[in-house]
C-alpha cells in the first residue's frame, strides 16, 4: 500500500497528525475511516496490517493519532469519548474535501464504540465495523479504579497506561457513563460488522453479544478465534482486514472503468519499505506477491516464480480446455502440479559456461474426463503449445526505464 502523512485540523483547531492508506494505483474504490483503540496510536501494528489487506481490494483507509496521543496537538488530559467522535467527524470532513467522504467506518477496542456513535453524523458512511468494541464506554472505567477516590477528589490524577504516564481528569468519567452508545446502536441504520475474540481479556466477548442484539439488520458477527486484543499476531490482524473488505463490498459502488488504456495488459507493483511484500494490480484484478519467512518476507503472497509457474499453469489448463471444447470431447477438469528450481545445467551440452544454472519448471497434468488413449496423447502434446510456455521457451526482450516523478 502506498501511505501519505496528512495533517488536519479539529473542531477546536488542533492540528491532528493522520496517514492515509491507499492501494497500489492510488485509485481507491472507496475510502474507510478508522478509529484507533484508548491511548493507542495510529501507528499500532496491527492497523498497519488490516488497512494493507484492506488497501489490496482497493479501499483506501485514513488513520489518525486523536487529540493528545501520537504527533497530534492538544492536552490527552482534556479530551475525552465526546471529543473523540468529533475528532472522527472532522477527519471525516477532511476526507470529503481532499479525497473522498468515507463509506465505512472500523474502530478498535473504545474506538470501536466510537465509530458506533459517529456513523449518525457522517451520511456518506453506509458500512460500520467494530472491532473487539465494548458496548458500553465506561468499560473503560475499571482502568482508573484504585484511583477513583483520588478523581473525585482532586479531579485529575496521573497513572501508567500500557507502559506510559497519562493525565486522566474527572470529566473523563462522567463523559464516558453519559456515552449514549445503546442508543445509538439501536438507531444505527447503517450494515454492521462486529468482530471479537472468545477469548479477548481485555473486553470480553460479551460485549460483542450486547452490541450485536442491540443492532437492526443487516448485521453480522465474526469471532477472531485466538485472537488477543491488540490483534497483535500479524495473521490475526490479516484475517480481520480481509473479512471487512470483502464484507464492505456488497455496500460499495462497483469498481470504476479503468481508464488506463488495454487494462488486461496493464500491470503494476509496488513494493514498500519493509520486507518484500508486493501488491500488484493486474487490470481490474488485485492480490499480492511475497517470499517465504525462511527468507525474510512474510508468506502472504507467492513468491515472484512461484507466479511465473502459476502463469504456465493456468494457460496450460485454458488451453487444454479450449482445444477440448473446440473438438468436443467430454473433458471434464484440468489440474497442473508445477514446482520451479534453479538447476546445473548437467545434461545442456550447448551451454557456454558449464558452471550456469538454468531454471527448470516441472509439470505434471491430470486429465479428468472421458476420454481415451489417443485423445490423453493429443492433449499431452497441446500442452506444449500454450501461449506462455512458448513465451517461456523463447528469448524473451525486456526493456526497462526509469519513471519520472511528477512533482507534488
Amino acid at each position: 500500500m502506498r501511505s501519505r502523512k496528512l495533517h488536519f485540523e479539529n473542531a477546536r483547531g488542533q492540528r491532528l497528525s493522520a496517514v492515509m492508506d491507499l492501494p497500489v494505483d492510488g485509485k481507491p474504490r472507496a475510502c474507510a475511516l478508522f478509529a484507533h483503540c484508548f491511548t493507542c496510536s495510529k501507528n499500532l501494528k496491527a492497523i498497519s496490517n488490516i488497512n494493507r489487506a484492506l488497501t489490496q481490494r482497493g479501499i483506501a483507509v485514513l488513520r489518525f493519532d486523536f487529540t493528545g496521543l501520537g504527533q497530534s496537538e492538544g492536552d490527552f488530559a482534556d479530551t475525552n469519548f465526546s471529543s473523540n467522535v468529533e475528532d472522527l467527524v472532522s477527519a471525516a470532513e477532511f476526507m470529503a474535501r481532499e479525497y473522498d467522504a468515507p463509506r465505512i467506518l472500523i474502530g478498535h477496542s473504545l474506538g470501536g464504540a466510537a465509530v458506533l456513535v459517529t456513523a449518525q453524523h457522517i451520511p456518506s458512511v453506509v458500512a460500520v465495523a467494530s472491532i473487539a468494541a465494548p458496548s458500553d464506554p465506561a468499560h473503560v472505567a475499571h482502568l482508573f479504579a484504585e484511583h477513583r477516590e483520588t478523581l473525585e477528589t482532586e479531579g485529575e490524577v496521573e497513572l501508567q497506561l500500557a507502559g506510559r504516564p497519562f493525565r486522566i481528569r474527572k470529566q473523563f468519567l462522567d463523559d464516558i457513563a453519559e456515552a449514549p452508545l445503546h442508543e445509538a446502536i439501536a438507531s444505527l441504520d447503517r450494515a454492521l460488522l462486529v468482530l471479537h475474540s472468545p477469548v479477548d481479556e481485555t473486553v470480553e466477548v460479551e460485549h460483542a453479544r450486547r452490541i450485536y442484539e442491540a443492532a437492526r439488520h443487516p448485521k453480522s458477527f465474526v469471532s477472531l478465534d485466538q485472537a488477543d486484543h491488540l490483534l497483535s499476531r500479524v495473521e490475526d490482524a490479516r484475517y480481520v482486514g480481509a473479512v471487512i473488505a470483502v464484507w464492505a463490498e456488497k455496500y460499495l459502488p462497483p469498481p470504476a472503468t479503468d481508464d488506463i488504456g488495454d487494462s488486461e495488459h496493464q500491470i503494476l507493483t509496488r513494493t514498500g519499505s519493509e520486507g518484500f511484500y508486493t501488491e500488484i494490480k493486474a487490470g481490474e484484478h488485485r492480490f499480492a506477491a511475497d517470499e517465504p519467512t525462511s527468507v525474510g518476507g512474510t508468506g502472504f503472497g507467492p513468491s515472484p516464480y512461484g507466479l511465473l509457474a502459476a502463469a504456465l499453469g493456468a494457460c496450460t489448463g485454458m488451453t487444454l480446455r479450449m482445444y477440448a471444447d473446440h473438438k468436443g470431447w467430454a473433458l471434464y477438469e484440468v489440474k497442473v502440479h508445477l514446482s520451479h528450481e534453479k538447476a546445473y545445467a548437467e545434461d545442456c551440452s550447448d551451454c557456454a559456461d558449464d558452471q550456469r544454472k538454468i531454471d527448470h519448471i516441472s509439470r505434471e497434468i491430470e486429465l479428468s474426463g472421458d476420454l481415451d488413449a489417443s485423445q490423453r496423447t493429443r492433449l499431452h502434446e497441446i500442452a506444449d503449445r500454450c501461449p506462455v510456455h512458448g513465451s517461456l521457451q523463447e528469448e524473451i526482450h525486456i526493456t526497462t526505464k526509469l519513471r519520472t516523478i511528477p512533482s507534488p
